[in-house]
């Protein structure tokens, strides 16, 4: 029935649980899970995931705000997009939240390397013609500019994809979905705090909408500040569907559907 379409099942948070949330997500009657990989070192258990179970599905990708870590090439993530049941590429994008050159920070020139990271991505994905998976925190104006750089403009020969826990203003989600992509909520929606993102939620064509955990973070109310796990996206489906003004069953219906026409393959 539901769909988490962002979770994070290798981090060491749940990884050892996986028993236990396989069983709470079935009661919960979620379905399906993308398994999201944030760095090289990970992708093989990422990968592991997905091929020991049937319903979780993998991505191959490095996040931007990691450092430290294997700096893929294209090579490397065609390589490994090119495996069974994995269906995007990412996490990736650009996140300048800890900038602060005011405080001795590094500058937006500093991140350099996290925007050829980024374009790295966006040409493996048009190339394996897979679709991206997209963070972008405190950086959207940019995030935008490179992938109309790149060529991601919603017409044929684009990879596409999502931005995934979107925290963004109304524009930028239209600005992403004018690019062709899909615009994915976590548990953020339902904080007391988040007015304007629901708006946003309320706005965003049903046929372009999606739902994630984003765990182990981001747990929705009433479980906020609890570790999060896929079993919990529903919560975030309610509140969707509370401030869209339809039935629950609905939302859980057409994310699903989303989902599968967005990552080719996947049947939930």
């Amino acid at each position: 029935m539901f769909v988490d379409s962002h979770c994070h099942l290798s981090f060491p948070e749940l990884s050892n649980r996986l028993a236990e949330i396989r069983a709470a997500m079935a009661q919960a009657q979620v379905d399906t899970a993308l398994c999201i990989c944030t760095t090289l070192e990970e992708f093989e258990t990422v990968h592991a995931l997905a091929m020991d179970y049937g319903n979780f599905w993998a991505t191959v990708g490095v996040h931007p705000d990691n450092e430290g870590v294997t700096e893929p090439s294209l090579d490397d993530l065609l390589d490994r997009a090119a495996r069974p049941k994995v269906v995007a590429i990412g996490e990736t994008g650009l996140d300048y939240y800890q900038m602060d050159e005011r405080k001795g920070g590094r500058s937006v020139a500093d991140l350099e390397w996290q925007r050829k990271r980024f374009r790295t991505h966006i040409r493996a994905a048009r190339q394996c013609r897979k679709p991206l998976v997209i963070h972008t925190r405190a950086a959207s104006q940019d995030t935008i500019a490179i992938l109309k750089e790149e060529g991601e403009d919603g017409s044929p020969g684009s990879a596409g994809g999502v931005f995934h826990c979107f925290t963004e203003t109304a524009e930028v989600a239209r600005a992403a979905l004018d690019l062709g992509f899909y615009v994915s909520f976590s548990g953020i929606v339902t904080f007391k705090n988040a007015a304007d993102l629901r708006e946003v939620a309320a706005f965003v064509p049903e046929d372009r909408l999606l739902i994630e955990t984003d765990s182990p973070y981001l747990a929705p109310v009433p479980y906020r500040g609890k570790t999060n796990d896929p079993s919990l996206v529903p919560y975030v489906a309610r509140q969707i569907a509370e401030v869209r003004g339809v039935p629950l069953e609905a939302i859980a219906e057409l994310t699903s559907r989303n989902f599968e026409r967005l990552f080719a393959g996947v049947r939930t």
